[in-house]
């Protein structure tokens, strides 16, 4: 018998590119929380040492005065941005929320342990935004960093006339999704409470405390004129079968626009991340496919590519996604008027899906 024929018969699953940067997303924090227990025994290290007798008190305080004070605003960046946001105006705030939100990933594979190692909930369709409250009022600003809504609030330090015990510098900001049938804030997220940053906790922690801490403040009572959008906490399951099946059939308050699923481990990374994922299908939600402004389905359906320097077409995914290539002469014709051509891989092509799986390559 051929070597090659006491082979299995079969081939061993490849592994997903998303299963990879799932993988590689837990060993970075991982790698990111050994090093601030590294950075936190040293710097616990070096306070007991300057707590020693010194032979030459004098010169001391002014050699390690000043970089004490720089280690501590560089080794915490992402916390003062956040304790500054909220005073930023203008192009500044747009620019800063605009990169603040956790994305999801299109589902494209079952993640290993989905029922141990994930939650599952119905996303409310809606509008996505970072909720802020601070100085004694609350904004609402969308993805783009615009501002949706100015009006105050019963979160801490929402409107002037509530949170008269608390710190007048605590805020709090939630990921939430508004929906407009009701005027209600569904909050999916939480990534500051209080002041407390929970960027760098597991989302199992950050639902915890989404849960417990947002009830005790009226957030979720009705309107009221020192409290002008009820808040509402999205129901979060485990993501087994009993889990799947009440996301996906059950009746809920909102227009359901899909399931998003969290990793139970997983940081509140800003940007798109493999360890949140979303799913849509006809059956839990009304946008699977575009429509156009009157609701119809257009006959053809479209997907917008970044066509690259060696002609490949390419999503926005990191990395990115290669959906095709073009033929370097079809290029040249195509985009004879560009003055730089070198420059071809920031013009973007309109890739319209036809029927069955027949491209048609659009430049505009």
């Amino acid at each position: 018998m051929a070597p090659h024929e006491i082979r299995r018969p079969f081939k061993r699953p490849a592994i997903s590119d998303q299963h990879k940067r799932r993988e590689l997303s837990l060993l970075r924090q991982a790698q990111n929380r050994r090093d601030a227990q590294q950075h936190a025994r040293c710097l616990a290290s070096s306070v007991v040492s300057l707590q020693a007798p010194d032979p030459e008190p004098i010169s001391e305080p002014e050699i390690a005065d000043e970089p004490i004070v720089e280690s501590e605003s560089q080794s915490t960046p992402r916390d003062i941005d956040v304790r500054q946001a909220s005073k930023l105006k203008g192009y500044e705030a747009r620019r800063w929320f605009a990169r603040q939100l956790m994305l999801p990933e299109w589902m494209i594979d079952v993640p290993d342990r989905l029922s141990n190692d994930w939650y599952v909930l119905a996303r409310p369709s809606g509008k996505r935004c970072f909720v802020v409250s601070s100085g004694g009022t609350t904004v609402s600003r969308l993805r783009n960093g615009s501002v949706l809504h100015h009006f105050p609030s019963a979160l801490p330090n929402g409107a002037r006339t509530r949170d008269v015990s608390g710190s007048a510098q605590s805020y709090c900001i939630l990921d939430c999704i508004f929906h407009e049938l009701d005027q209600t804030y569904y909050v999916i997220d939480m990534v500051c409470w209080r002041g407390y940053s929970l960027y760098d906790c597991t989302a199992e922690f950050r639902f915890f405390w989404l849960n417990s801490k947002l009830a005790e403040t009226g957030a979720c009572d009705s309107p009221s004129p020192y409290h002008r959008y009820r808040f509402s906490v999205v129901p979060i399951y485990n993501c087994d079968q009993t889990g799947l099946y009440t996301v996906y059939t059950g009746a809920v308050p909102y227009v359901k626009d899909g399931l998003l699923f969290y990793n139970r481990h997983a940081h509140y990374q800003t940007g798109n991340t493999p360890l949140a994922l979303v799913w849509k299908d006809e059956n839990c939600s009304q946008y699977v496919i575009d429509t156009d402004s009157k609701g119809q389905v257009p006959s053809q359906q479209q997907v917008v590519m970044e066509l690259q320097d060696d002609g490949n077409l390419t999503t926005s995914d990191d990395p990115p996604v290669v959906f095709g290539c073009l033929d370097g002469d079809f290029i040249q014709k195509t985009f004879a008027k560009e003055q730089n051509i070198k420059n071809i891989g920031r013009n973007i092509a309109d890739i319209s899906v036809i029927g069955g799986g027949r491209s048609d390559i659009l430049h505009r």
